[in-house]
C-alpha cells in the first residue's frame, strides 16, 4: 500500500514539474531572444532579405516543437517574437544604411572643403606671385632710377668740379697777370689779402 501511495504521488510530483516548466519557458525564450539579437549580424541581413527570412524559420522549428505541447499560447509567443526579431532586423537594416548614408555625406563634404581650400590657396598663392613680381619690377624700376639720379648727382659733381678747377685756372692766371704787371711798373697791389 505504501508503494501504491508512493506510486500515486510521483505521477503529482511530475504533474507539477510538467506544468512548471511551462512558467519557466519564457524565462529560457527570453535568453534566447536575447542570443537571436546579437547573433545575427546585421551585414549579413543587409545585402538579402532572404538570409533573415532564413534564419527565422530556422529558429521557429524548436519552438514549435514547445508549441505544440503548449498550445496556442507558445504559438502566439513564438509568432510575436518572430516579428518583433524581423522588426528588429529591419530596425537595425536602416539604421546601417543611414549610418553609411552619414559616412558618405561626410566623407563628400570633407573632400569638397578639402578641394575648396586647395583651390583658394592656389588662387592666394598666384596672387603673391604676381604681386612678388610687380614688386620686383617695381624696385627694378626704382632701383634704376637711383641708379639715375647717383649719376646725375656724379656728373653735376664733376661739372661743378671741372667749374671750380676751371675758376681756379682763371683766378690764377689773373693773378699771375697782376703780379707780373705789378713787377713792371714797380708798384704795389692796393689791397694786400683782401683782409684789410
Amino acid at each position: 500500500m505504501t508503494q501504491e501511495v508512493e506510486d500515486s504521488k510521483k505521477p503529482e510530483a511530475e504533474t507539477p514539474q510538467e506544468v512548471a516548466p511551462p512558467a519557466p519557458a519564457p524565462v529560457t525564450e527570453t535568453p534566447e531572444e536575447k542570443a537571436i539579437v546579437p547573433v545575427t549580424p546585421p551585414e549579413e541581413e543587409k545585402p538579402e532579405e532572404s538570409k533573415a527570412l532564413a534564419v527565422v524559420e530556422k529558429k521557429p522549428e524548436p519552438v514549435e516543437e514547445k508549441a505544440a505541447e503548449g498550445g496556442s499560447v507558445n504559438r502566439d509567443k513564438v509568432l510575436e517574437r518572430v516579428a518583433t526579431e524581423k522588426r528588429l532586423s529591419l530596425i537595425r537594416a536602416w539604421e546601417e544604411s543611414e549610418k553609411s548614408k552619414a559616412e558618405n555625406k561626410a566623407q563628400k563634404n570633407l573632400s569638397s572643403v578639402g578641394s575648396w581650400e586647395n583651390s583658394r590657396k592656389a588662387t592666394i598663392e598666384a596672387d603673391l606671385k604676381k604681386m612678388e613680381e610687380k614688386l620686383e619690377k617695381k624696385k627694378a624700376v626704382y632701383i634704376e632710377q637711383m641708379k639715375n639720379k647717383i649719376a646725375a648727382i656724379h656728373k653735376a659733381a664733376e661739372e661743378k668740379r671741372a667749374m671750380i678747377e676751371a675758376k681756379q685756372g682763371e683766378d690764377l692766371l689773373l693773378a699771375e697777370e697782376k703780379a707780373a704787371k705789378y713787377r713792371a711798373t714797380g708798384t704795389g697791389p692796393k689791397k694786400l689779402f683782401g683782409c684789410f
